[in-house]
């Protein structure tokens, strides 16, 4: 049995995750109510679904990057769980989580998006190798105006895209495909089916020395 957190930004996900399905999801945004929210809701979907903690066999935790704070509260229980109930933890980046949610399209860039705050976006790109979506550049904070104006090939765009990026990337309907609201969100199912699958290959984390992904402001992203 596994336990998924992901708490990278203003939206909240957790999931319970065993074998080959999925036990159950909750997911939805918190106005930076992460410490009073997340806890209650856990102990809710383990009622819920009828399982104990002493029945969790592995923690699975977004890093990031995403709020400073939200990434510190869901980490620091997430470690807390790990080490009280002597289990393994494995991190994974949030930008994972998006990715895996999408379609694969050769000759295609993918481009998640995460809100850094004060009109700023986190962005890096991933390609399609080896038939899955791999990573393979920095994550870049930028203004909105700057990622659509380096957006020169086709490019698949998912993740917290509100409605002014919508609009000002649904304009370069020539290399933007911006993936639907529901495909954006960021589903902790996704987050679990990564973790297990990295449980199962024995690939853990060190629970103490474990860190979120913080976002470095400062370049923009060398998307064309």
């Amino acid at each position: 049995m596994l336990l998924a957190v992901d708490t990278s930004t203003r939206w909240i996900g957790i999931a319970l995750y065993a074998e080959n399905q999925v036990l159950g999801e909750m997911l939805w945004q918190t106005n930076t109510h992460h410490s009073v929210e997340l806890a209650p809701a856990i102990a809710g979907l383990l009622k819920r679904c009828e399982v104990s903690s002493e029945q969790l066999k592995v923690m699975a935790v977004a890093l990031g990057p995403g709020s400073f704070t939200s990434l510190r509260i869901g980490l620091a229980l997430v470690k807390g769980m790990s080490l009280a109930l002597h289990i393994p933890v494995i991190g994974v980046p949030t930008f994972d989580i998006l990715a895996a949610e999408q379609p694969l399209m050769e000759n295609v860039s993918l481009l998640p998006v995460l809100q850094a705050g004060r009109g700023r976006l986190a962005v890096t790109r991933y390609t399609v190798t080896n038939a899955v979506w791999q990573n393979n550049d920095e994550i870049k904070v930028m203004s909105p105006e700057d990622l659509a104006a380096k957006i020169k090939e086709p490019t698949l765009v998912c993740g917290e895209i509100d409605d002014n990026l919508r609009q000002l990337l649904g304009r370069k309907r020539k290399n933007v495909i911006l993936a639907s609201p529901a495909q954006s969100l960021r589903r902790p199912s996704y987050l679990a089916e990564i973790a297990w699958r990295r449980w199962e290959k024995n690939e853990t984390d060190d629970v103490v020395s474990l860190a979120p992904i913080y976002l470095h402001v400062g370049d923009a992203l060398p998307v064309s």
